[in-house]
């Protein structure tokens, strides 16, 4: 699961890195969160996790309340989350996470981008048996951290995995455990950096070069757009 995560992790970062919409991604990503459970983030834990994630990318505090209130307005934008799944270049398997305001328009602009790649859009709930949905939460170790001691701890809680990469740390577990980890996190000081409900193929499929280089460029096209919040594959 490591691997396939890092991969993905590190090539989406890649492109974010690039985009000039990540901000306006984030702040939908508050604002449907607000709307959903309110504006408080210390009773709205999704609206929590999702201001967590905007600071993780350094996005500015203003920005940030101007979201929550953007949820408070009564012409505000009404967005609703949707979910889609295709087959991409050579196979490939595609699940699109969005927030829309226009889900005509948004399935529309997905199903284009499959087919102008030569895929096609499958119906919702055909790859559900091909991803695990997980938990996950990054965080810098402190100076007295202890791996086996917080594994021990966290076991309780739904954890299923615990790995260091790049100098951090990545707690995995079943998505219906993220409230009980987060919550078992906080109540050891741990400051998560990044929280975030991620899918896992469950049977990576190694492409060559060249294949990916196609696969790519059809992510590429369904980030950029202001609809689509993430993108996972089954990509090794």
């Amino acid at each position: 699961m490591g691997r396939a995560f890092e991969y993905r992790r590190a090539a989406k970062e890649k492109r974010w890195d690039k985009m000039s919409k990540i901000f306006p991604k984030l702040a939908r990503s508050i604002t449907v969160a607000a709307k959903e459970g309110g504006t408080d983030p210390d009773m709205n834990a999704k609206l929590r996790t999702a201001i967590q994630n905007a600071k993780a990318q350094n996005m500015p505090k203003d920005n940030i309340e101007a979201a929550i209130k953007r949820a408070e307005g009564k012409d505000s934008d009404n967005y609703v989350e949707v979910l889609y799944e295709g087959k991409g270049p050579h196979g490939v398997l595609v699940v699109v996470e969005c927030a829309t305001d226009n889900s005509t328009r948004t399935v529309a602009n997905v199903k284009s981008y499959f087919n102008k790649a030569g895929g096609s859009l499958v119906p919702t709930g055909s790859l559900d048996f091909m991803f695990n949905r997980k938990a996950v939460f990054e965080f810098i170790p402190p100076d007295d951290f202890d791996q086996e001691e917080l594994e021990l701890e966290l076991i309780d809680a739904g954890l299923e995995e615990i790995e260091e990469n790049d100098e951090k740390i990545y707690i995995y577990g079943d998505y219906t455990n993220f409230g009980s980890l987060s919550q078992a996190l906080e109540e050891r000081g741990i400051e998560v950096e990044r929280s975030t409900l991620q899918r896992f193929p469950t049977t990576p499929v190694e492409f060559s070069e060249e294949q990916l280089e196609e696969i790519e460029k059809m992510l590429d096209k369904l980030e950029d757009d202001d609809d689509v919040q993430a993108v996972y594959t089954n990509i090794e």
